[in-house]
């Protein structure tokens, strides 16, 4: 199997796209925050001394999303044409859920982008929620869907 990544001298390079068609491209990536109790509380009621976690996390997420190509070595910049998040608090199993979308229309896909915006998202709830809890854990950001592009569509079967 041919590496991609690497040129014909073994060193490391970007991929060559120019060549692919502009097609229609969504990614879908899932990721959790684990806490306590307390700490979902807080954030449900709004009363974390940073502010509104949810709202700062959104943002950061979409921000990182977008500066993927800065953090991501050989990724390609894109012209995102959409980014959403969504979270879920989940009590039962004391975790924020994030869900992250990210479309475009062009020759390489979002899948990057999308696992970046959570991954940030993420980042983002922890350092907003670490002085009640330092004991957080970041788990789980995988990929769950992609479509469009050669490959076409990829769906995780199990979450």
């Amino acid at each position: 199997m041919e590496l991609t990544h690497i040129n014909k001298e073994g060193r490391a390079r970007m991929v060559d796209v120019s060549l692919k068609d502009e097609t229609l491209r969504e990614a879908v990536a899932k990721g959790y925050v684990y806490m306590k109790k307390e700490t979902l509380e807080k954030i449900k009621e709004g009363s974390i001394k940073k502010g509104d976690v949810l709202s700062v996390a959104q943002v950061g997420g979409i921000l990182g999303a977008k500066r993927t190509s800065d953090i991501i070595p050989m990724c390609h910049p894109i012209m995102m044409t959409g980014c959403d998040i969504s979270f879920k608090l989940n009590f039962e199993k004391l975790r924020v859920e994030i869900t992250s979308t990210v479309k475009t229309v062009g020759q390489t896909g979002v899948e990057m982008e999308a696992l970046s915006a959570v991954s940030i998202a993420a980042l983002t709830i922890y350092d907003m929620c670490k002085a009640i809890d330092r004991e957080m854990i970041i788990s789980d950001i995988k990929l769950m869907k992609k479509s469009g592009g050669k490959s076409g569509l990829f769906e995780r079967k199990e979450d």
